[in-house]
């Protein structure tokens, strides 16, 4: 199969027939074996029953439907699991996201060797105070920390080659950072292809600013992971360390005042009215506190077992 279209959605149902239609279209235009993967994330809306239709009609559509909403990255997970073509192409299901791009993703993988092509979409047609400048700010702070040079992280409409996307684990909210995973994990030849931007035509985004505070907060958590994430001892053991040494300079400072006094005759005071007394201890204990979450964090690593992160409520056409 040459197409693994994979769609996450939710509460999307003006829409689907019509990016269904379009997706048809391109695809056999083009000739492409391709199978549709709709992911409902616990749509409220009538969106699973078009999904049903849809199947019936196409058996190239299949269908996935969580018990209720998990999140993108659940969804995205979920359609990776399940996507048997040789290119997996992620979209999203508001029609903002152009099917005419496919072929040319498609032959990006394939004929350039790509193992990642994430879309760019240069000109937006979204509200700039709101959405440009945050998601531009967003991206610089991506590119400077990950070292993934593409400047629209989030664009839902993505290629993969089919190993990539098996094997990444796809958690959280890390949806955003796919190409920083999929570095991570070994897939270094990522590219990236300017894609049109449709305006919105049905509903309201699923998204307001608060995304951007969890992506922020996110790229911290990716930074640590794909830094530290294999060896937590580095970086807690090393912060322990300072904290012990501060700790024991304070201590030898507190004692050799207090000998030279004495030897010198002069009144000293209690080593615990001494402020540096409390530095001392409170570095010895955030010292230790330190090593220990480095030796729980390298315990949990060893011992980390895949969890149930969704639950699927039905399935079509698999």
């Amino acid at each position: 199969m040459n197409l693994s279209i994979v769609i996450p959605l939710l509460n999307e149902e003006e829409s689907l027939t019509e990016l269904h239609d379009w997706i048809v279209s391109v695809m056999n235009s083009n000739h492409f074996s391709y199978e549709v993967i709709f992911i409902d994330d616990g749509s409220t809306d009538n969106s699973w029953q078009i999904i049903e239709q849809l199947s019936a009609k196409n058996p190239n559509i299949r269908g996935i439907r969580f018990l209720k909403n998990f999140g993108k990255s659940q969804a995205l997970h979920a359609g990776f699991a399940q996507a048997q073509g040789d290119v997996v192409i992620t979209m999203d299901a508001d029609l903002q996201d152009n099917p005419e791009e496919i072929p040319e993703l498609y032959h990006m993988i394939l004929n350039d060797h790509f193992d990642l092509v994430s879309g760019w979409k240069k000109k937006r047609y979204d509200s700039v105070v709101s959405k440009n400048l945050p998601s531009k700010l967003f991206n610089w702070a991506a590119r400077r920390t990950s070292g993934v040079e593409l400047n629209d992280f989030n664009c839902g409409l993505k290629a993969y080659r089919s190993d990539v996307v098996k094997n990444i684990e796809v958690s959280g909210e890390m949806h955003r950072y796919i190409p920083v995973l999929a570095k991570n994990a070994g897939f270094g030849k990522i590219g990236e292809k300017v894609v049109k931007h449709q305006a919105r035509k049905y509903g309201e985004t699923k998204f307001g600013m608060e995304r951007f505070i969890n992506g922020f907060l996110d790229l911290i958590t990716i930074w640590f992971l794909s830094r530290f994430g294999k060896r937590p001892m580095h970086l807690f053991g090393a912060l322990g360390l300072v904290m012990f040494v501060i700790g024991f300079i304070s201590t030898g400072v507190i004692i050799g005042v207090k000998l030279g006094k004495l030897a010198a005759g002069l009144p000293t005071i209690l080593v615990t009215s001494n402020p540096l007394f409390y530095i001392a201890l409170t570095t010895m204990i955030i010292g230790t506190q330190l090593f220990l979450a480095g030796f729980l964090g390298e315990i949990i690593l060893r011992t980390k077992n895949n969890e149930e992160r969704y639950k699927i409520s039905k399935k079509v056409n698999f």
